[in-house]
């Protein structure tokens, strides 16, 4: 490579000692986090310290404090709390208190304090860092530390990160344990549907978030709930009768259930709590309805952390640590957080501060939380037909492709925006396949109730690109006057859709709006960060990792070699690998050789001679076409004979998951909503002298997460950017990843910090790699 990394140069702790702390209520994650800043304060030589029992471990100091190997954090990665304990603690709030913290902080020359907490527990370490020099001169004047010790030590840094199930801090999309937390309530909602719908029952679910209706919001829409209730949308004057009239309607459609969701801290316009309670007593007064009420209480910060937050919160971890090594005396502190898949430092007090002035107004409303609640309004309630447009347009949907976790909400929400927009909605069965037969109904609202929490594909779905039955299709699609299409799928739909815009000279039936919407577990669709199934894949994939994990550690020594799908892609095996904490991850983008596999196995050789007697290597199903799952299992275990034995699994279909992850349930929604209405503006402007004619590029689009944002992009341009022999995206962002897993596993890998911040990988561990400059 050309240029030399300023890694070691720039970012070296050696003489550095940085100490992590969990304060305020546990989440889901924090385990992740801990480990993530232990590992790279370790990896660049700095010493690493818990900090047990939150600030009040600080101010006690004695075993409270103590300094930590890399072993301490091994298999903390799928613990659900905070195994070095959290605590609210009173003595810190009093300056006795920090300066007895202070004094415990010098004496093991911990000068950089990692905080993973709420708004409280960060607003608290600011104030500790302000109060810094005076407190060292206190005590110099005290005779406990020497003026030398005060000069040594002379500022403190201070790095956050926000653990916190509500999602309620300003500046980060997501917040550690959001995600799990919403899998905790989405499990219960599930289980409660299938009671529910047996008895024709109206249950009431109260959830956390006292002034952040977040998790009511997303799961309120991730389940397709009839009302809900958050603290930043107080109902209108009459709600009462609102709502009865809306279970009532829903009765009449012979819908069995209805679901009420209750944020804890919900109230009406009047400023008056709306309790569970209250509103289960007012189902039964007014409708006579068989309701029960579900607290879930603390279950939402229970479990499992969920695959997102185990990877957002080791990516937190190392740049967190990037971040203090960093730091000078003029640098704020400041809180390590994520906008769209980038990892971004924002100054703590200035997120603090904009919390507190938003709750004091109560619009606390993000971009994503008002486009949630949008949403839900959107899809929920079905105004009376009299109420709806009329545009005799017809809009067909179908799947395309592999079954994916989602599709049937992203199915759902384009039938109901449809209806909503004035459209008739067809739906196709069996892809283009079914097309070309002509298996194609009209759809209507409630046709599609219940869908969101379905997995795989309720339309039924093929790989058949249209290629062959051009003739057939555009032969239905003038029979049924179809005046635009939504295919829902992963890499073949967008190139069904490239087809069908290559078809338009010969057919004028395929000159409509078309939209592409990416539905794949590999993740594979370029144009796209994400694609809808991927986090329900993961989660599976890395579910059944911890439980092979699991199985390991009764039997010394053994390494298990796992094989996850996704075709060429190794987006599943690499965020796989980071979420379960695998020690080696074989992907077709990062080429490798029997060097390679070679130090790997040496690795594993050295790790087992540590209090860790376990390995997990994760190999993508087509990485390499010779060193085969059955090569690397072979491999494996001729070299380590005598030191560790093997297994081998090959995970198959069950990636495909079952019931959808909140994730994608609310993201194939939500995109889905977003096509919708593009595909009406569409129709829109192509409709001249009573028909519409689009065949210009920007008429057919793919909708994918770009960072933050959902961009249209016309399927035409996105041609550049693809590898259609390997059917996938030239670039893709996860790959900057890879050094992390490497590190966080123990890898002599290393890191570049660019002038943006971000991470770039500069050293390879094979010099065919080196040569190629590849990624």
């Amino acid at each position: 490579m050309d240029h030399q990394p300023k890694f070691f140069e720039n970012l070296s702790g050696t003489g550095k000692a940085i100490g992590v702390l969990t304060s305020g209520g546990d989440a889901q994650g924090m385990n992740a986090a801990v480990r993530a800043v232990v590992r790279m304060g370790i990896y660049v030589k700095a010493k690493v310290y818990f900090v047990y029992e939150g600030y009040q471990g600080m101010v006690d100091g004695g075993d409270n404090i103590v300094e930590v190997s890399w072993e301490s954090v091994s298999s903390i990665l799928q613990v659900g709390g905070t195994v070095i304990g959290s605590a609210r603690c009173k003595s810190f709030r009093t300056r006795e208190g920090r300066l007895q913290a202070a004094y415990n902080l010098v004496q093991r020359g911990i000068t950089n304090l990692c905080v993973i907490g709420g708004d409280g527990s960060l607003t608290g370490a600011n104030l500790f860092r302000e109060e810094w020099s005076g407190l060292l001169e206190e005590l110099a004047q005290k005779g406990k530390i020497d003026e030398e010790a005060v000069k040594k030590y002379a500022y403190l840094n201070i790095v956050g990160m926000v653990g916190s199930i509500d999602n309620d801090f300003c500046g980060t999309d997501m917040t550690i344990g959001t995600d799990s937390a919403l899998h905790r309530i989405i499990e219960v909602v599930d289980a409660i549907m299938t009671t529910a719908q047996s008895h024709q029952r109206t249950f009431v679910l109260e959830v956390m978030g006292r002034h952040c209706g977040y998790l009511a919001l997303v799961s309120a829409l991730a389940c397709g709930a009839d009302w809900v209730f958050i603290p930043e949308y107080p109902p209108e004057e009459g709600w009462e009768d609102s709502m009865c009239v809306k279970l009532s309607e829903n009765r009449a459609r012979k819908k069995r259930l209805n679901i009420i969701i209750v944020a804890e801290g919900a109230i009406d316009c009047h400023n008056k709590p709306i309790t569970s309670e209250k509103v289960k007593d007012l189902v039964v007064q007014r409708l006579g309805f068989d309701t029960r009420v579900t607290i879930l209480g603390h279950v939402q910060r229970g479990g499992t952390p969920s695959a997102f937050d185990r990877i957002l919160a080791s990516r937190m971890g190392v740049e967190a640590v990037l971040a203090l090594l960093e730091a000078t005396p003029a640098t704020p502190a400041c809180v390590v957080s994520l906008s769209g898949n980038q990892a971004v430092r924002l100054p703590l007090m200035e997120c603090v501060q904009m919390f507190t002035i938003l709750l004091m107004l109560v619009t606390y409303l993000f971009r994503s939380f008002e486009n949630n609640l949008n949403t839900y309004k959107l899809l929920s309630h079905k105004k009376p037909d009299a109420e709806l447009p009329k545009t005799n347009f017809n809009v067909a949907v179908l799947n395309v492709g592999a079954p994916a976790a989602g599709m049937n909400a992203a199915v759902r929400a384009a039938v109901r925006v449809g209806i909503t927009e004035g459209h008739k909605m067809f739906a196709v069965i069996d892809g283009f396949e079914g097309f070309a037969r002509g298996k194609i109904k009209e759809i209507s609202w409630g046709d599609v109730g219940g869908w969101t929490g379905q997995g795989g594909s309720i339309l039924g779905t093929k790989r058949t690109l249209p290629a062959k039955y051009l003739e057939k299709i555009a032969d239905q699609m003038r029979t049924n006057n179809i005046n635009a299409l939504m295919v829902i799928g992963g890499f073949e739909a967008y190139e069904s859709c490239l087809q069908l815009h290559e078809a338009r000279s010969r057919f004028e039936e395929f000159c409509v709006p078309i939209c592409v919407l990416p539905a794949t577990i590999s993740n594979n669709v370029p144009g796209t960060d994400f694609s809808i199934g991927a986090d329900t894949a993961l989660n599976a994939i890395v579910e059944t990792c911890d439980r092979i994990k699991q199985s390991a550690s009764g039997t010394k020594r053994r390494v298990f070699i796992i094989e996850t799908m996704g075709g060429y892609c190794g987006y599943l095996a690499n965020m796989g690998a980071l979420a379960a904490g695998a020690d080696a991850a074989y992907i077709f983008e990062e080429q490798f050789d029997i060097r390679e596999l070679q130090a790997n196995v040496e690795h594993l050789t050295e790790k087992m001679k540590t209090s860790i007697q376990r390995g997990l290597v994760l190999r993508n199903e087509n990485c390499n076409e010779n060193y085969t799952t059955d090569f690397i299992y072979q491999l494996y275990s001729e070299e380590g004979k005598g030191v560790f034995d093997c297994r081998k699994n090959v995970l198959g279909h069950m990636q495909q998951g079952g019931a959808p992850s909140p994730f994608d349930r609310n993201f194939g929604t939500k995109i889905s909503a977003k096509a919708m209405q593009w595909i009406s503006k569409k129709l829109k402007e192509t409709y001249r002298k009573g028909k519409v004619f689009a065949n210009t590029d920007d008429s057919v689009c793919l909708l994918g997460m770009r960072r933050r944002n959902l961009v249209f992009q016309p399927v035409a341009e996105l041609k550049t950017e693809t590898d259609f022999v390997h059917r996938i995206p030239k670039e893709q962002w996860w790959l900057k990843l890879r050094p992390l897993m490497k590190i966080l596993a123990k890898y002599k890998t290393s890191y570049d910090v660019s002038d943006s911040g971000q991470l770039e990988h500069v050293a390879m561990h094979s010099p065919k790699e080196a040569e190629t400059g590849a990624i």
